[in-house]
């Protein structure tokens, strides 16, 4: 067993925590190699080698970003100690690994240094790897989980190895060249493993239909649901049920009756009657849009008199179950059934009122991803450098590639929104 162990000169200032934790000063790294200068020897050391490390989601994605800002793609199989211990050793207080050394007696005279945690995790990786029946734990890491009788005879564990565990879309070709599915994640690798991981209907026919995998990198989440979205409707892959949709018939309105109270309705409709009503919302299917009605009817107490184009003088069935306040019997004064049909309303609704750029995390760290909505609707999205003037609208329209627009797309973009992150919401 050879070993290698290098200081690397970060080329920055080392914070006096790092210092305190390692013991590493800005001295001792003064004359070290910078990172570029040992990179090749790192990669030809651990060629057709399986990545160890306890927790090495964490130390791989340092190694794996140092690679990148050199514009080298690095890709190894990983084994994680933390969670092989969690499966072998179960019951234990912590799984850190200064409590298993301390369980289990390993010596470790140079906690978190390099050499001294990896010689530390070595001698627990021998433990786990003797103890009894253990071997397809191991193999189940290292492999993803995938089970190779599931794989489509022209892929292997390598090659879903050889993909990147990044955020963006992916898809499956027949041998053809044809794309018979698409899918998002935000760990490609990962997520196309899982598809090869439990024997399903679907896992069955990409076993028969897909030959080859490409995938198209985003880096913000948004940006990958948006793109899965449309090349879903461009392409309509056979394998998809989800999204296929490219038409969507049937709207929710609103308006308000005689009384003044606000009433919503539902229905198919054509382009020409869909500009007579003040519509809130489209969906492909009748069931989605009553679905979405019922939802909000019961959300915010409504009547179900109101919610239908009838009228009715007599006190809807509802009101008898304590779920209406009574504004169809005249039981509840406009002014205050109002406030919740006007909250409902904006619940239903997936046009936008303002104007305004999302700016998300992009596909290397030097970059952004741009997604425009415009007079209500989404416009499409692109990338910019994060040096570029975020202020100047007319820099970001210049950065965004058009795509189609539709009642999906927007609520993609309304479910993000709603979600906390580091996103950045510039309104113009």
């Amino acid at each position: 067993m050879s070993r290698w162990s290098s200081l690397i000169n970060p080329e920055t200032y080392i914070p006096a925590g790092i210092t305190e934790l390692t013991g590493i000063n800005q001295e001792m790294v003064a004359d070290a190699p910078k990172f570029y200068e040992v990179a090749k020897q790192v990669v030809e050391l651990t060629q057709d080698t399986i990545f160890v490390a306890h927790n090495a989601r964490f130390d791989y994605s340092f190694i794996r970003e140092e690679f990148k800002r050199l514009g080298y793609t690095y890709t190894r199989k990983q084994l994680c100690t933390v969670r092989l211990s969690r499966q072998v050793f179960p019951g234990l207080g912590s799984y850190g690994l200064s409590s298993l050394c301390r369980t289990f007696n390993i010596p470790n005279h140079a906690r978190h240094r390099a050499m001294g945690d990896a010689a530390a995790t070595t001698i627990l990786l021998e433990l786990i790897l003797h103890h009894d029946q253990n071997q397809d734990n191991v193999n189940d890491l290292i492999n993803l989980g995938i089970k190779e009788s599931l794989l489509p005879e022209n892929l292997n564990v390598e090659k879903i190895h050889g993909l990147p565990d990044q955020c963006g879309v992916y898809y499956f070709h027949n041998q053809k060249g044809e794309v018979v599915y698409v899918g998002k994640s935000i760990n490609i690798k990962k997520r196309v493993a899982q598809h090869f991981s439990k024997k399903t209907e679907k896992a069955s026919k990409l076993q028969h239909h897909v030959y080859e995998i490409s995938y198209e990198l985003t880096g913000s989440e948004l940006v990958a649901f948006l793109l899965e979205s449309y090349e879903i409707k461009r392409l309509r892959p056979p394998i998809n049920r989800a999204q296929k949709m490219r038409f969507f018939p049937f709207v929710i309105y609103t308006w308000h009756n005689k009384k003044g109270y606000r009433c919503f309705g539902m229905g198919r409709v054509n382009a020409k009657e869909k500009k007579k009503l003040q519509v809130l919302s489209e969906f492909p299917r009748a069931g989605s849009a009553k679905g979405a009605l019922e939802r909000a009817r019961v959300h915010f107490e409504l009547c179900s008199h109101f919610m239908q184009k009838n009228s009715h003088n007599s006190a809807c069935f509802h009101f008898h179950l304590n779920q209406c306040h009574g504004a169809c019997g005249g039981f509840e004064p406009v002014e205050t059934y109002n406030e919740r049909a006007d909250q409902a309303a904006e619940y239903l609704t997936t046009i936008f009122e303002k104007d305004f750029f999302i700016l998300d995390v992009g596909r290397e760290t030097n970059e952004l991803a741009v997604v425009q909505v415009k007079d209500g609707n989404y416009t499409g999205f692109g990338y910019i450098d994060k040096e570029s003037p975020i202020d100047q609208i007319q820099e970001l329209e210049n950065a965004v590639k058009a795509y189609p627009n539709n009642p999906e797309t927007r609520k993609l973009i309304q479910r993000f929104l709603a979600r906390e992150g580091n996103y950045k919401v510039i309104e113009y």
